[in-house]
């Protein structure tokens, strides 16, 4: 099982290449699938409108490390971070500092509910929105424990959502699709 340490180490010394998608879950490095273009288009769309909606509360990083514990250190397609003014220079975003994650999934959903919304909940997430491309639908997780979230809730059409972090803000089903 390697540590997120021995992970930097192969990097730093040129085991992997710049352009390879990696991520380093539960002690295992995982290659990323590639990502299509309605991905791109909706993580394009989300970090648009949660910019525009909240403004300088809070940075939005898209498909950037986070560093969960001493095995885990993934790429969610969009953390929403509390704001630092060193801009996580010093060190990469930690469960402290986000407040929600964001996975878009067309080919990963299985994946993603199964493997990184337990790992997001056990590292004290608060919250992780599952966007499903293929159904159009969106999943919100919330209620960290041990044993994953505790509540899960489902976005069709029509619907309306806010982030726990920021519940006067709200989102439609429609602009975030």
């Amino acid at each position: 099982m390697l540590t997120t340490q021995q992970y930097h180490l192969m990097y730093e010394a040129g085991v992997f290449s710049d352009d390879d998608r990696l991520e380093l879950i539960n002690g295992e490095i995982k290659t990323m699938s590639p990502i299509g273009k309605k991905h791109v288009a909706c993580i394009i769309r989300l970090v648009k409108l949660f910019e525009k909606k909240l403004g300088d509360r809070f940075m939005v990083s898209p498909q950037n490390s986070i560093r969960l514990n001493n095995h885990a250190e993934p790429q969610p397609d969009i953390a929403i971070l509390k704001w630092r003014d060193d801009f996580y220079t010093e060190a990469l975003p930690t469960s402290d500092d986000i407040l929600l994650i964001i996975e878009v999934a067309d080919s990963t959903t299985v994946y993603d509910r199964e493997v990184k919304a337990p790992l997001y909940a056990t590292n004290g997430i608060p919250e992780m929105w599952l966007f499903d491309l293929n159904k159009k639908a969106i999943e919100g997780y919330s209620q960290p424990s041990a044993n994953g979230y505790k509540q899960i809730n489902r976005y069709d059409e029509g619907d309306t959502l806010s982030m726990l972090a920021f519940p006067d803000v709200t989102f439609i089903w429609k602009e975030l699709f």
